[in-house]
């Protein structure tokens, strides 16, 4: 396993079991948004090295330990490093922005800078196939690209679930970024692929709002 990976793993398992063992830690280092906006902005980062139990731990960390496998075999470990922390950074900043107006609103997980490595091995490799639990049924990592940030952008706008949607969404969008400008040759891996993510994108930074509305 690339060894950053394996570091990114451990430090998100000893700060998770920290938090599973200590109430005090766990409300200190998680996302909310009233403490951050009053100053705590280190709760943008640290809030991405919690969970909230060890299903999600575990979720975050599988999905890590196999794109990471990918991201980290194309980039230098200072360059995964960025679009992990990138991708965690953007995250909180799109979520901060999509909650401003609830103080009380928190959250925590490694799900944006995973979703932003997630995307990262998908721009590298657009045609390679997955297979994603619980439904055992293949498909090109395009498809799921799409399909990811379209679901997000729903389930962002409809407060689906008890889920991070716009953190998820950022971490995503910080990846894409991040990716495209660290390795500007993955657009010709697939470049109808890339330009249909990046209008989605686009589209969500530029209208977005207005979908309240709708």
């Amino acid at each position: 396993m690339n060894k950053i990976v394996l570091g990114l793993i451990v430090a998100n398992l000893l700060a998770s079991m920290k938090g599973f063992q200590d109430q005090y830690f766990f409300d200190k280092y998680k996302f909310q948004v009233g403490k951050i906006l009053n100053g705590e902005k280190i709760r943008m980062v640290t809030s991405g090295f919690l969970h909230a139990d060890w299903v999600h731990f575990g979720f975050n960390m599988y999905a890590l330990y196999l794109f990471g496998r990918i991201v980290g075999y194309n980039f230098s470990d200072v360059n995964f490093l960025l679009i992990y922390f990138g991708s965690l950074l953007a995250g909180s900043m799109y979520s901060l922005y999509q909650n401003k107006n609830d103080y009380y609103y928190s959250a925590i997980g490694a799900s944006g800078a995973v979703s932003g490595v997630v995307f990262s091995g998908i721009m590298l490799y657009p045609d390679m196939t997955l297979t994603l639990f619980p439904l055992p049924i293949p498909m090109p990592a395009y498809v799921f690209g799409i399909g990811y940030l379209l679901y997000s952008i729903y389930g962002m706008k409809a407060k689906l679930g008890n889920i991070g949607h716009s953190a998820h969404l950022g971490g995503a969008i910080g990846g894409f970024a991040i990716t495209l400008l660290l390795m500007p040759s993955v657009f010709y891996n697939d470049p109808t692929v890339i330009t249909i993510m990046g209008v989605i994108i686009v589209g969500l930074l530029i209208f977005g709002d207005k979908l309240d509305n709708l």
